[in-house]
């Protein structure tokens, strides 16, 4: 018995190419040759996983699609709060999103992040926080994410940054 799960998202009115998409495959010795080959027909590029680093394998997905869409959204009501439409919303950022992807992509974490957190600039972020208490559950994202920034990626003036943002 094996399983194989691309590293894809999976959505009503798509079919995404799985050409070059990361397959994890897991299980006995016999299926694995079985479920490389699915992965290999599929085009897409199989490795092996153990089962008991599945659900952080799953975990990773659900950080790489889904919970990035929910930091769309997220975005989307912040944008509304600044008088623009989810529609709207949607529109405006996807520059900014997909350089920040392609920057990701050509440059890694450390090298793609930009902003007042990085540099440093503790008023903004500030200003930031005070705007955002008409939307708490994007203030909620906005603090847990500028607290995984300030524990992964180079920024200046961190234990200031810290003292603004109550961590």
């Amino acid at each position: 018995m094996a399983s194989v799960h691309p590293m894809m998202t999976f959505v009503h009115g798509s079919a995404p190419s799985l050409k070059g998409v990361p397959f994890a495959v897991e299980g006995d010795a016999g299926a694995l040759r079985a479920a490389r080959q699915i992965a290999r027909d599929l085009g897409g590029e199989a490795f092996t996983i153990g089962k008991p680093r599945k659900a952080a394998y799953h975990a990773w997905g659900a950080f790489a699609s889904p919970l990035l869409v929910a930091l769309l959204a997220t975005a989307e009501q912040v944008a509304r709060a600044a008088g623009l439409s989810a529609a709207q919303a949607r529109k405006k950022m996807l520059p900014i999103v997909k350089q920040t992807i392609a920057n990701y992509e050509a440059l890694g974490a450390a090298g793609a992040f930009s902003g007042p957190i990085v540099r440093g600039d503790a008023n903004t972020v500030r200003q930031h926080l005070r705007v955002l208490k008409k939307t708490p559950a994007a203030r909620d994202v906005y603090r847990a994410l500028a607290q995984a920034a300030l524990r992964y990626l180079p920024v200046r003036q961190r234990a200031e940054l810290k003292r603004v943002l109550k961590l």
